[in-house]
């Protein structure tokens, strides 16, 4: 992980090693694989690398669900492709198509957006051809809070205070706790205020920003308050 002041992309937390499986791959040789790895999804390749699928325990699923007799006809008209897929026998019938993919110079931001739209845990994480570098899930994403509060802080002082020092006309003090950003100081323009706690917001792992800035005749914590 980075610590250059640069925004943190999918390239620095994914997982570089991967449990895939081929188009080819027998019913229980993909339930045998995620029992082994303890994965719920695997990535479907194809030639040399190319991720065309996601194959997760929600495709396997239908298998059990309609067994013979267990079903209504108008059940099994409803959810069609589910009824298809319990007759599947390889990875190539049962995997989701196209897959949900993410680039290594994403940003964590994208990457999770990505996630929420799609409703999807983990990505498998392709160059600019197709093939398969990596794959980030939700908890990688979360590496990022991890970062030690020493090197938050240094990065808030030299890329949110320094900048702001020579129109604040004063040093903001800086201090971190448990991923807390505290900003101490007087300021000349409590308008910078929400500059501030916006720009240290937006360094990676901050999990909150506390303005205890002040100026003039006004409390630059309330100036920080968005508007009603």
């Amino acid at each position: 992980m980075t610590g250059n002041g640069t925004a943190y992309t999918v390239g620095d937390v994914m997982t570089r090693t991967v449990v895939a499986v081929g188009r080819g791959a027998p019913f229980k040789e993909i339930v045998r694989t995620m029992e082994q790895w303890k994965v719920s999804a695997m990535p479907v390749l194809e030639g040399e690398g190319r991720v065309i699928g996601v194959v997760s325990e929600a495709d396997l699923l239908p298998k059990e669900e309609f067994r013979e007799g267990e079903q209504s006809l108008a059940e099994s008209r409803r959810r069609l492709d589910d009824f298809v897929k319990a007759g599947a026998t390889t990875a190539g019938d049962l995997m989701s198509t196209p897959a949900v993919t993410v680039r290594p110079d994403a940003t964590l931001a994208q990457a999770a957006r990505i996630m929420a739209v799609r409703h999807v845990k983990r990505l498998p994480v392709v160059d600019r051809v197709g093939t398969l570098q990596g794959i980030v899930s939700r908890a990688d994403l979360l590496k990022v809070f991890l970062r030690p509060d020493d090197q938050i802080a240094d990065e808030v002082r030299r890329t949110v205070v320094s900048p702001l020092r020579a129109v604040a006309g004063h040093s903001i003090d800086v201090s971190v706790r448990e991923g807390v950003v505290t900003l101490r100081g007087p300021v000349r323009d409590t308008a910078l205020v929400p500059i501030a706690v916006r720009l240290a917001r937006a360094v990676e792992g901050v999990v909150d920003v506390e303005p205890r800035l002040t100026g003039g005749a006004v409390d630059a914590q309330e100036a920080a308050r968005p508007p009603a």
